[in-house]
Order: C-alpha cells, then sequence, then structure tokens
C-alpha cells in the first residue's frame, strides 16, 4: 500500500492506552487512526520506577510502537526527565514530531539541531493560570515562547488561541484544529442511582477542583436555597487543601462529593442523565471535557468567557459571577423547553466542529505536509484508503 511508508512520533503524553487525561485520549485516537491510514506511529511512554534498570524498551500495542522510558523521580522533575529522555531518543528516529503541550519546550532545541520536523500542539495559556507560583508560571511563559519558534507548524485547538499564539509567530504558521469527542446517545442508569442521584434531576461538574475551574462559586451558589435537586462535583477533596476545605464547608447536603472517577462508562452515564453539565474552567482552549458534554447532549451552564462562548455555542447558559451563577441554575431547573433547546443545540454544535474524523484527518495532513509526504489515490477500489508516497 505505502511506495514510501511515512512516520510519526508522538512526545508529550504519559502513554498508551489513555489513563490520564484529554491528550492521552487524544494520542488513542490519533495513533489507532494512522495506523489504519499506513502509517508507522511510536509514541513515547512514562514508566516510574525506583530505580532506572532499563532507559528504554520497545512493544507493540494495537499496531502502535511505543517506547517506554524509565524515569525514577516523582512530579515535576520525573516529567522533565521523561520528556528530555523521549526527545533524546527521539532526536535519533526518523520522522515527524507531535508534540502534545508545550511544558518543556525548551528542549525541542535538541530536535532542531538535529534537523527534525515538528508540529506542537500548544495546548492553553498556561502560564495564566492562578493556581500556579510565580515561578512556574516563568517556566511556562518561556516554554511558550521556545514551543512557539521551535516548532515548524503550531496547533491551536482553539480561536483565541490562535489569535494570542499569533502574538509570538506568523499566522501562517498556525492551524487551528479543536479537540473531538464521541456521541453519547444511550448510557446505563445503575451508576447514576448507585451515587443516589435520580437522571435528570441533578447537575454535575467534572473537573479538578481548583479556583480556575470556579468550584467554589458553583457549589455556593447551588446550596444557597433548597433545590429538590442535587450537585455532584467530581474530583479529589484533600481536606488539608484550604481551597478544597472552602468547597467542602460551602456545601450543602443536596451536594454529593463521590470523588474522582475514572471509569469512562460510569462517567459516561453520569453526564449523559444530568440534567446541566457544569463547565466553571476559565483558563485553556477547547476543553475536552466540555466537548464531550456536547456530544452527550448535555445543556451546559459554564463560565462566561471567549473559550466557553465559542465551544458551547451561545445557545447555552453562562455566568460571570455566583449571583449570576445562581440565576442561571435556577432557571435550568425550572425552565424545561430551554434546557431542551439547550441540549439540540449541544448536538448541533458538537457535530459542526467536534467530530474525530474530521479533527484526525486535519492532523494527518498537516503531519503528512511537515513530513514532505503526499496523498496519491489508491489504484485498487478494493481499497479506499488513500496511499502516500515520500516526496524527493
Amino acid at each position: 500500500m505505502l511506495e514510501a511508508g511515512p512516520r510519526v512520533l508522538i512526545l508529550g503524553t504519559r502513554g498508551l492506552p489513555a489513563a490520564h487525561g484529554g491528550f492521552e485520549s487524544f494520542a488513542e485516537k490519533l495513533s489507532l487512526f494512522l495506523v489504519e491510514r499506513g502509517w508507522r506511529v511510536t509514541v513515547y511512554c512514562q514508566h516510574d520506577v525506583p530505580k532506572v534498570m532499563q532507559r528504554f524498551s520497545a512493544d507493540t500495542w494495537r499496531g502502535v510502537e511505543r517506547i517506554t522510558v524509565q524515569v525514577d523521580r516523582a512530579g515535576a522533575l520525573g516529567t522533565i526527565a521523561f520528556d528530555w529522555h523521549s526527545i533524546r531518543h527521539a532526536a535519533t528516529q526518523d520522522g515527524v514530531c507531535l508534540v502534545l503541550g508545550y511544558n518543556t519546550a525548551l528542549l525541542l532545541a535538541l530536535l532542531r539541531t538535529k534537523g527534525r520536523k515538528i508540529l506542537i500542539n500548544m495546548d492553553g495559556i498556561e502560564w495564566q493560570r492562578p493556581k500556579w507560583s510565580l515561578p512556574v508560571r516563568l517556566w511556562f511563559y518561556l516554554n511558550e515562547w521556545a514551543g512557539a519558534w521551535l516548532g515548524q507548524r503550531l496547533v491551536a485547538d482553539h480561536p483565541a488561541i490562535a489569535d494570542h499564539l499569533a502574538t509570538r509567530r506568523p499566522r501562517g504558521a498556525i492551524a487551528t484544529i479543536p479537540y473531538g469527542g464521541d456521541e453519547v446517545t444511550a448510557a446505563l442508569v445503575a451508576p447514576v442511582r448507585d451515587l443516589g442521584l435520580a437522571p435528570g434531576n441533578y447537575l454535575i461538574s467534572i473537573a479538578r477542583i481548583e479556583p480556575d475551574n470556579n468550584i467554589l462559586p458553583l457549589v455556593r451558589a447551588f446550596s444557597r436555597h433548597r433545590r429538590g435537586a442535587k450537585l455532584a462535583v467530581l474530583g479529589r477533596i484533600d481536606p488539608d487543601n484550604p481551597y478544597h476545605a472552602a468547597v467542602a464547608e460551602a456545601a450543602s447536603d443536596e451536594v454529593i462529593f463521590p470523588g474522582p472517577i475514572y471509569d469512562k462508562a460510569t462517567v459516561h452515564a453520569l453526564r449523559f442523565h444530568a440534567r446541566a453539565h457544569c463547565h466553571g474552567h476559565m483558563v485553556g482552549g477547547t476543553n475536552p471535557s466540555l466537548v464531550e458534554a456536547l456530544w452527550c447532549g448535555n445543556a451546559v451552564l459554564a463560565h462566561r468567557n471567549r473559550f466557553n462562548v465559542w465551544t458551547a455555542g451561545a445557545e447555552q447558559f453562562f455566568f460571570s459571577d455566583t449571583d449570576e451563577c445562581e440565576r442561571m441554575m435556577e432557571r435550568i431547573l425550572a425552565d424545561d423547553l430551554a434546557v431542551a433547546r439547550a441540549r439540540a443545540a449541544a448536538r448541533l454544535r458538537a457535530a459542526a466542529d467536534f467530530d474525530w474524523a474530521d479533527i484526525l484527518s486535519q492532523y494527518e495532513r498537516e503531519l503528512a505536509a511537515l513530513g514532505g509526504y503526499v496523498l496519491v489515490p489508491e489504484a485498487s477500489a478494493r481499497n479506499e484508503q488513500p496511499r502516500r508516497a515520500r516526496l524527493p
């Protein structure tokens, strides 16, 4: 099928199979898509160990080559070590490098000195998050600048991120490709009832419990009065964390904290059967959790900012402060027609811009162009997939 096989090396995630977050889920989706399309796909995977015995090892998972990198440090230092060793290994390989996130972009200078082609998904504006200390924010700021110039091509997952990146690089170097999702038209009821929730009679928040996700205003707004409904706040509560303690203190007995839930079927069920999805994120681009809510046909209550308004669409419910959040919650719980309109609009919005098939194809085109591969129509009608030939 291939006259010369294209190759992509994916860096910047903890690896496959996906178990940690949006980038890992995206890397899994893209990897399997490209393997089916005839690409050789290599993904770097982090393995935390007490002592490094074998820095690199390789295996194959569903047609994807995995390079496992052992690191013996925890936290941020472990991530930096993993990224450095992954980059060091990738510098010896052929193929296009797809880097997800810019948090250690300064290290990509090694790839450039080795002549590698780099496509970087620049993620959100991490240095603007108030949770970070000044030194950490400075680190992110420097790496954002480094990533903007070390990648031959940049991917923004939101028009506002593209506008921001255009202050660092010419707009012609930036492609806007959002995050995707899968349509959910049915879900189990048992996981909902197991938590003491009634389908259609609760609101849900699925996010890390931290200030820039506005969890405290959501809980305060909901807890001001009896609602005859519940608010489920997923995420880890640490009683030693002052913000977490404030959230717990503000909660009425109609707010439940199930903790972090990673089982996909359970999360799908909780989201699908909710009356509305609460999304307080203030910083970032196209948020995966919000996209997944749209694909579930959720009405959305979101913080009013340029990221959320574009992603969710104007037909949803927005708030700027606790008082407005309470008014929107009251409307969501009382106005069946408004909720039905929001749900219908959510599915239309998801289909318009957040379909995985379109998004993965856009990434393939970017990677092929950067790597010097051209799509060539198949001569055989038996196989509708394109083949690729290496450009001279």
